[in-house]
């Protein structure tokens, strides 16, 4: 998937998980603990300095925020429901873009490289890394069954 045109996000503290699928499905997902954000105040502030659109569970932050998102679910597998319903792309991303453990842009890890104990030899599957924090992703098992919850939705 190339780049896709779409608003950044900023998920309050409530939304860990919801995150990081997100962030698997190509947005750029600022999630508030990971940007020391917890207060409204501070998660407004990042909302409109970042020109980032909130995805909350707090009705009285949402109607803060212009065109915030406020869902209602517990579960992230309703969360991803209540976003495909308001019209989000939820598909993961082909390539991956985005860390899911801090957000920042990946990048292809090149065949010849050398990779962490436990990541796989890119000789033999692809492998990103992120350029934020070093992790190293790739398309094993947690992917297929990110694919399988969004396929169920």
């Amino acid at each position: 998937m190339s780049e896709r045109d779409r608003d950044p996000l900023v998920l309050d503290a409530m939304l860990g998980t919801l995150a990081t699928y997100l962030r698997m499905c190509g947005y750029d997902a600022a999630y508030a603990l990971d940007r020391d954000a917890e207060a409204d105040e501070d998660l407004l502030a990042l909302a409109h300095t970042e020109a980032r659109r909130l995805v909350t569970r707090d009705a009285d932050l949402a109607r803060e925020a212009p065109d915030s998102v406020l869902l209602t679910e517990r579960a992230v597998d309703d969360q991803l429901r209540e976003l495909a319903d308001a019209g989000f792309t939820l598909e993961l991303a082909d390539p991956p873009t985005h860390c899911g453990t801090c957000n920042g842009r990946l990048e292809a890890v090149d065949r010849t490289e050398p990779t962490p104990e436990y990541a796989p030899d890119p000789a033999d599957e692809p492998l990103w890394r992120c350029r934020d924090c070093g992790q190293h992703f790739w398309k094993g098992s947690h992917w297929d069954d990110v694919a399988e919850t969004l396929a169920s939705l």
